[in-house]
């Protein structure tokens, strides 16, 4: 398997391993006919988005099991809405699309991204343009009554009154998948068979090692696709499965293949 990624640093020999990379990545692009994005935290870090999970996550300062399991919110919405949901939407209100969401808006304009399969909740790609996105942990940019179903987007959730409600009386919740709750079947369904059938997963951002999101560039390395890694660092996919992993913050990573792309197409 042929397998190379960027040292930090900027060397002259370091400048060339990511020259051509990024050329590699353009090429293999290129000629693709089915391309995937597996995306992760990493994406959004870039938009003032911190990860939930690893150094400076948010699960560093919250306990999971007591402020994002389905379980603590139906018994103490109000503590849950005050702790951690209300920081989650000041974020969230402020946070735009970096260049590397921009960029696969572009690759879906190319017409090579097909589908993009994320472990975030920040609706980022969706912004940028992306229309094809299997949210595997849901989306907080919508919010459901727990009473009457009525969506809302986050930006009208009124927080004057916590836990915020809706007009019928019932309590907001956001549209995303508490710990205790099940993904939904039909996303995990599509991913596997969409990962199966492409010609190159592009996986960017994520540390994959939450499951099942990090079974599918096994699947599509199983099925013959490339898969090319963009993070920060190296992750279990380095090596055993990803062809090649690029080293670098994501949005300059894809700013410069979708420069070698241009010239290519």
């Amino acid at each position: 398997m042929s397998y190379r990624f960027l040292l930090p640093g900027h060397s002259a020999e370091s400048k060339k391993i990511m020259e051509k990379l990024l050329k590699k990545a353009a090429q293999d692009l290129a000629a693709a006919q089915n391309v995937v994005a597996l995306t992760g935290a990493g994406i959004s870090v870039e938009s003032g988005i911190p990860p939930f999970r690893g150094k400076g996550g948010i699960w560093e300062r919250f306990d999971p099991m007591e402020y994002a399991h389905i379980d603590a919110f139906l018994k103490d919405p109000a503590k849950v809405w005050n702790v951690l949901l209300k920081e989650m939407k000041a974020m969230l209100d402020k946070a735009t699309p970096n260049d590397a969401h921009k960029g696969l808006a572009k690759l879906e304009e190319l017409g090579l991204l097909k589908t993009i399969i994320t472990q975030n909740v920040d609706g980022l790609h969706q912004k940028a343009g992306n229309t094809d996105v299997i949210e595997f942990h849901g989306n907080f940019a919508w919010h459901r009554c727990l009473e009457c179903n009525k969506t809302c987007p986050v930006e009208m959730i009124d927080l004057t009154q916590i836990p915020p409600r809706c007009d019928c009386g019932g309590i907001y919740r956001p549209e995303v998948i508490f710990f205790g709750e099940m993904i939904p079947p039909e996303h995990l369904w599509r991913s596997r068979q969409i990962s199966s059938d492409c010609d190159v997963m592009l996986v960017i951002g994520t540390s994959a090692v939450v499951q099942p999101a990090a079974s599918m560039p096994v699947v599509a390395k199983e099925s013959g696709a490339k898969v090319i890694e963009i993070n920060a660092e190296p992750t279990p996919l380095t090596g055993p499965i990803s062809d090649y992993l690029i080293m670098g913050k994501a949005g300059e990573i894809i700013n410069g293949i979708m420069a070698e792309l241009e010239r290519l197409l």
